[in-house]
């Protein structure tokens, strides 16, 4: 099998000791796979590995990859992502996704880190009351993306409202707010989590423009993309690398 010299050596550093049993039943498309994602996208920029696996870990929750994402966690232990650092990826991700697609994500998570010896519950990250989220929540989201944002939270129609009451005290005031992640990371991962699960190019692009606003600008997304495109595939990377275009204008 001709897998190259530097493909063989991130798989050692992602998996030390590992051999999958894909080299005995799929060589070919092993040697496609690996060489592709572990030697010409991990080479292809100078993102370092710790961002790589946040975002990958991101996006492998987007789209649904819980096989993968559970090979992965390991590696991204491997490479400097701590357990609280991944328990926040998947605790952000249910205000993106929803519960009931990440709930297995949990589990699994847990699974990993009690079978590295890891104790849970991990140390706590809330900054926040139930009396103070929906100011916190405003307080990032206008942060983040700008003064208009402030009274945001008591806008809109009366009957849908409490929507935009939830997405300020919820989504930002429960889950941006917490420590382990800053609003640089917690932006990048949303980014992760709309591009990996598709249909979502209206909010992409406004997350895309919020990454540029705090210092995630146009390249590093385009890095992001491309280290995420071997698990996500081309049309939603494409769909991504539009979002980022238009949100660069």
């Amino acid at each position: 099998m001709a897998i190259t010299d530097k493909a063989k050596e991130y798989h050692e550093r992602m998996f030390p000791g590992y051999v999958s049993n894909f080299l005995e039943t799929d060589p070919e498309f092993i040697e496609i796979f690996d060489n592709f994602a572990f030697d010409e996208v991990v080479n292809v920029d100078d993102l370092d590995n710790k961002t790589r696996f946040i975002a990958i870990l991101s996006t492998l929750i987007g789209c649904q990859g819980i096989d993968e994402y559970k090979a992965m966690v390991p590696a991204a232990l491997e490479f400097g992502v701590t357990a609280v650092e991944i328990k926040e990826i998947v605790y952000q991700s249910v205000a993106y996704l929803g519960i009931g697609r990440v709930f297995p994500f949990l589990k699994v998570t847990n699974e990993i880190l009690e079978s590295r010896g890891i104790k849970l519950p991990l140390e706590g990250q809330c900054t926040t009351t139930r009396e103070n989220r929906r100011e916190a929540g405003t307080k990032a989201q206008v942060d983040i993306f700008g003064e208009n944002m402030k009274d945001f939270w008591k806008s809109g129609p009366e009957e849908s409202r409490h929507i935009n009451y939830w997405l300020a005290a919820n989504c930002f005031g429960d889950y941006y707010t917490r420590t382990g992640l800053d609003y640089k990371q917690r932006e990048m991962i949303t980014f992760c989590f709309l591009a990996a699960q598709g249909g979502c190019e209206p909010q992409l692009t406004s997350h895309a423009a919020a990454n540029i606003k705090l210092g995630n600008d146009k390249n590093f997304l385009i890095k992001i993309i491309s280290q995420c495109l071997p698990y996500i595939g081309y049309p939603r990377s494409l769909n991504a690398l539009r979002c980022v275009n238009d949100a660069a204008k």
